[in-house]
């Protein structure tokens, strides 16, 4: 069964800095990209950032590039998004998936809100 569980949300005040995690389970991690997605309020959910397995990341957004960074440990399947300089647009909710959700699963997302 194919799962991806994000945790590390919360409320942070602009400039602030947090890391998300995702735990990954269900398929063989080394073999998909890995993308963090977001849905804010009232928005379709966007690509964020994806990470290959080499560790290269793509697929960047605009609104996040030198910003955020995209991370993977392929030992415990896990992917990371640190996040700085975080602005109140970052506000939504933070998923990960494989690039392209080819298994049509979700998780339940983290919850950022960037407010003073």
């Amino acid at each position: 069964q194919v799962q991806f569980v994000e945790s590390g949300g919360g409320l942070v005040q602009p400039g602030g800095s947090l890391r998300l995690s995702c735990a990954a389970s269900g398929f063989i991690f080394s073999t998909y990209v890995m993308s963090w997605y977001r849905q804010a309020p009232g928005k379709e959910r966007e690509l964020v950032a994806s990470i290959w397995n080499s560790g290269i990341m793509t697929n960047v957004a605009d609104s996040v590039k030198g910003r955020f960074t995209a991370s993977r440990d392929g030992a415990s399947q896990m992917v990371y998004l640190q996040m700085n300089n975080l602005k109140p647009e970052d506000t939504a909710i933070y998923y990960c998936n494989a690039h392209h959700n080819p298994f049509g699963s979700w998780g339940q997302g983290t919850q950022v809100t960037v407010s003073s």
